[in-house]
């Protein structure tokens, strides 16, 4: 376990929680705890993708050379950096 608890501790924790939070609410926060995981771990993979997929010293700088030899890359390469050219210029522009 990452945070070096044993048995002991977890049932601890475990009956504190429903002594805090009762028996009715428990369930609830249990699953509102899961979901929130799940969109981390989604989140954070999202993240490692978009990350591994474009290689290091690559900028999405319009009219870059490199982008000419991705296939049918290409066409779609023009729209996304017009728009974070678009977003860069409003968020230093305020």
């Amino acid at each position: 376990m990452p945070f070096n608890l044993g048995p002991g501790e977890l049932l601890l924790i475990l009956l504190l929680a429903l002594i805090v939070l009762g028996p009715g609410k428990l369930p609830e926060v249990g699953s509102a705890l899961g979901r929130a995981i799940r969109e981390f771990r989604q989140a954070a993979s999202d993240v490692t993708s978009a990350a591994s997929s474009q290689p290091a010293g690559q900028t999405a700088a319009p009219g870059a050379g490199s982008g000419a030899s991705a296939g049918g890359a290409a066409p779609s390469r023009p729209e996304e950096s017009a728009s974070s050219t678009t977003e860069r210029t409003g968020s230093s522009g305020s």
